[in-house]
This record gives structure tokens, C-alpha cells and sequence, in this order.
């Protein structure tokens, strides 16, 4: 009897383990995932980082899958193939697939930042002293930063920077190797590229703000933000919604917080402590903290002044900004980070 007692109570644990171990595996399986795409060695592996390690994906009830990849070109064919949901990408990209009838949409996350770097001792006061320079581009013939010099060299002094210079167009690493050996009279490089720069002492001669102020464009302009097809953001609105909002506390947690970026140090790859505190001053003053009817409407404008300048190279097929190409789940999420940093920001 002793043992029949003994047999029951076996087997009632044992129905009970498998109820709970069925019971987890149904919760797990409503845990849906998010495929970001991201590149191997791209600064957004900084917020991922943030993301994971504070459990916000759980948080906000999706589990976040990350797949590196090579380059630009790889992220783009991964979410067009639907190897990923999400990339980080530029709205100008999202604007071209619209207007090959694609259906994608973006939700803008950072502005444009940085501009035209010297070396802190340059004789150059403004662009006109640049004529027959050597000025070295990253981003290729049609990078944004270059465009849009080319439009305020125009606008502010009538300028023909793109044939009045002796502009060249290279890899960012080579590009910050030919400055500092003092081979580039000028620079336009990806924005923690310029960081490094900066903490090298070059300065910059025009900053992007001035270039947009001249272009009589007042408001920050988004340049990045996570790109995704819209049909399937409609199917998953939910964790579309738990992905910005995870992604935004991340960013917040960025904004704040220097502890965070002590923690994260290694990533960056900062060479000194002089490179680390320009990288996290130029992260945090690229993070958009808005996006309202005054931001599209500037991104109106520099969509015009770069179809101008970038022509179909650019823009492909596009003639205007397509309203749709901005994503709006939640009127809640168009303002996010506070714009006035607390005492732990820089």
C-alpha cells in the first residue's frame, strides 16, 4: 500500500511538471519575436546593448531577435526579403521604396548632425576659402551632408563648392587618416567618425544646423529611424508599438544616464577618454526628440533641396516626400525624450 501511496504521488508530480513545463511553453509561444537587422559593427548595437541587458523587450512583451549583418545593402535585402522585420535606415531610402510602389514606412529616431570639419588651425573662415581644396567626402557623390553644403554654399555666398573644390570621395576610416595626417584641407564624415575628429581638435567650419538655417529650414530634420514593411506592422501593431517603446527607453536610458555609458564603454571602441566623451556628447545631441507637423514639413523642404542636388541617384523614382513614409502608431510616441536634459546629461 505503501508503495501504490508512493506510485500516485509520483505520478501526480509528475502530471503537475508537465502542466507547468506546457503552461511555459504556451506563454512563451505569445511572446512574439522582432527581428531587428542590424549592422555588425554600427553604433545601434549600443542601444540593442541597452535594450537586452535591461529586459526592455520583455518589458514591453516581445522578445527582440538580432541578426548582424555586413553592410547597408545587406539590412535592405534582409528586410525586403523578410529575413528581418526591422532596419535601421534613412527615410530618404523609405521614401524611394514608396515611390516604386513598396509599401514601407519609418519611425524617424535621430537628426542630422555634424558638417564640413577642419583642422583647428585652418586659415579657411568660411566655404569660398575652400576653391581649389582638397575636401574628402564619406557616403559617396550622394551623401546628405555633402548635398547640403552644396545648397547652402549656393544660397548663403553663390558658392560652387561641388566644382570649385577639389572634392574626393572615400572610405570614412581613410578619410579621418588623410585629415589627420594633413592631407584633406576639409571633411564630411558619418557622425562618430566626426566624433573622433572632434576629439582630435579639429573643429567645424559649418555645422548642419547653419547649412539648414541658411536653407531657411528651422527644425530639426530626422535622417535615420527603423524602417519596416507597413502591412506587416499593421498585422503586428502591438509589437510594433513595444518595439518603440523599448527602443525609446533605451535611447532615454542613453540620454541620462553616464553610468549606462561606462557600462557600454567597450562597445564603443572609444580609443581614449577624450574620443569616449565626444562619442556619447555627439550621440546624445543627434537623439530627434519630436516628430510633428513643423518636422515633416522641414523634411519636406530638404527632401526638395536634396532632389536637387542627389537627383534620380538618390530619390529614384520619388517626386516629392510621400506623407506615408513616416509612421505613426501612437500620438503618445511622437514626443518622446525631454528635450531639457537633467543634471546627468551633458
Amino acid at each position: 500500500m505503501f508503495k501504490s501511496v508512493e506510485i500516485r504521488r509520483a505520478l501526480v508530480f509528475g502530471l503537475v511538471v508537465v502542466a507547468l513545463a506546457l503552461s511555459m511553453k504556451a506563454f512563451a509561444k505569445k511572446v512574439p519575436n522582432v527581428r531587428l537587422g542590424v549592422l555588425k559593427y554600427g553604433t545601434v548595437n549600443w542601444e540593442v546593448d541597452v535594450i537586452k541587458h535591461h529586459n526592455l523587450d520583455q518589458k514591453y512583451g516581445f522578445n527582440l531577435d538580432v541578426l548582424s549583418l555586413g553592410s547597408k545593402n545587406a539590412s535592405a535585402v534582409a528586410l525586403q526579403s523578410n529575413a528581418v522585420d526591422i532596419i535601421l535606415t534613412d527615410w530618404l531610402w523609405v521614401n524611394r521604396q514608396r515611390a516604386s510602389e513598396k509599401d514601407f514606412s519609418l519611425f524617424p529616431t535621430s537628426i542630422a548632425t555634424g558638417g564640413l570639419y577642419v583642422a583647428n588651425d585652418s586659415p579657411a573662415k568660411d566655404v569660398r576659402d575652400l576653391a581649389n581644396k582638397r575636401v574628402g567626402i564619406a557616403g559617396g557623390e550622394v551623401d546628405k551632408n555633402w548635398l547640403l553644403l552644396q545648397a547652402y554654399s549656393l544660397a548663403q555666398y553663390g558658392f560652387d563648392i561641388k566644382n570649385l573644390a577639389q572634392a574626393s570621395f572615400m572610405s570614412p576610416v581613410l578619410l579621418n587618416v588623410l585629415m589627420l595626417r594633413g592631407e584633406l584641407d576639409g571633411g564630411i564624415n558619418f557622425w562618430h567618425y566626426g566624433a573622433r575628429l572632434k576629439a582630435e581638435g579639429y573643429k567645424l567650419l559649418v555645422t548642419v544646423p547653419e547649412m539648414l538655417q541658411a536653407l531657411d529650414i528651422e527644425n530639426d530634420v530626422p535622417l535615420l529611424g527603423w524602417a519596416f514593411k507597413k502591412p506587416w506592422a499593421d498585422r503586428h501593431a502591438k509589437s510594433v508599438k513595444g518595439f518603440l517603446q523599448a527602443s525609446l527607453e533605451a535611447k532615454q536610458i542613453l540620454y541620462s544616464s553616464d553610468e549606462e555609458w561606462k557600462r557600454i564603454r567597450a562597445l564603443t571602441k572609444a580609443e581614449n577618454d577624450t574620443v569616449f566623451a565626444s562619442l556619447k556628447n555627439e550621440y546624445r545631441g543627434g537623439i530627434l526628440h519630436q516628430f510633428g507637423p513643423q518636422e515633416l514639413m522641414a523634411t519636406k523642404q530638404i527632401f526638395n533641396v536634396l532632389a536637387k542636388h542627389g537627383g534620380h541617384s538618390l530619390v529614384g523614382k520619388a517626386t516629392h516626400l510621400d506623407t506615408q513614409t513616416f509612421y505613426t502608431l501612437d500620438q503618445s510616441l511622437l514626443t518622446w525624450i525631454p528635450a531639457v536634459k537633467d543634471e546627468n546629461a551633458p
